[in-house]
């Protein structure tokens, strides 16, 4: 690791305008689906989320839970149910647990339903929005639950043009998500860890100092998997792990010399996608 920590920047030009408009669309909505990165529960939400919906109901979705570590999904959905949230894990590419979300809707919104019902207000449809920052898979989640049977509802009338609301039978309308919201980066590792999900574009990072970081924590974390995966021993630094992934995957430029930029693509390539094992990098 070089002598200067690498550090990740990041850009919101639009967190503000993305932060009132979701401030704007609260008053419609009656339950926020927050979609996190299962191996990054915390990393991977916005921490203003708590504040903009604080008097609403909330179901927060593990999404990608089949590449985390399984003891630990359970772990973060206690956590989030301690904090009055309901949660699920799901793998919104496959569409496992998806189907569990409904009745969890209901049972979020017992109260509302409930209230309505006293009212004489009978099936008004629950109204949520989906919130999650870029590359949690918000938009592969909000596909899978709506399939091919939604119908954009158009704007309604008190509603502010260009938004769409998707109906998913009579009960349940759904905001396509009104702007994006960026994690807070106060804690550099905050960054990495959404570096390594590749949530931050690899272009504007130093890829051989992000895998290096990432093979210690595997090591750290997980020992076992990373010879498993390359047969390489654990011993030594980052640096020295991404050696020893570059001469037992053949990564070399020219004659002899390692090509380190090759292997940290393969890390973080495998890390990705689940290759080197199941593991979540927040306790």
């Amino acid at each position: 690791m070089s002598a200067e920590k690498m550090n990740v920047n990041w850009y919101p030009g639009h967190m503000t305008k993305a932060k009132r408009m979701m401030q704007e669309n609260m008053v419609l909505i009656d339950l926020v689906i927050e979609v996190l990165d299962a191996r990054i529960p915390l990393s991977s939400r916005n921490p203003d989320i708590d504040e903009l919906a604080k008097n609403k109901s909330r179901i927060v979705l593990l999404n990608k839970s089949d590449l985390a570590d399984p003891k630990l999904n359970q772990k973060w959905m206690k956590y989030f149910e301690g904090k009055g949230a309901h949660a699920l894990e799901i793998n919104a590419k496959t569409g496992a647990g998806v189907k569990n979300i409904r009745p969890l809707v209901e049972k979020a919104c017992k109260e509302k339903i409930e209230r309505d019902r006293k009212r004489g207000i009978v099936n008004r449809p629950i109204r949520a929005m989906v919130v999650g920052i870029p590359n949690v898979g918000k938009s592969t989640f909000i596909n899978a639950f709506a399939g091919k049977a939604c119908t954009k509802t158009g704007n309604k009338p008190g509603v502010t043009k260009g938004k769409q609301w998707i109906r998913l039978g009579k009960n349940l309308e759904l905001l396509d998500t009104p702007g994006i919201l960026w994690p807070k980066f106060e804690d550099r590792q905050v960054g990495m860890n959404l570096a390594y999900i590749g949530s931050v574009n690899d272009e504007i990072l130093v890829l051989e100092e992000l895998a290096a970081e990432l093979l210690e924590t595997i090591r750290t974390r997980y020992p076992g998997l990373l010879n498993n995966r390359y047969q390489i021993e654990e011993e030594g630094d980052g640096n020295l792990l991404l050696e020893r992934v570059a001469e037992s995957r053949k990564c070399y430029a020219k004659g002899e010399v390692l090509d380190l930029k090759k292997a940290s693509g393969i890390v973080l390539d495998d890390f990705r996608n689940g290759r080197i094992g199941r593991m979540t990098l927040e306790e």
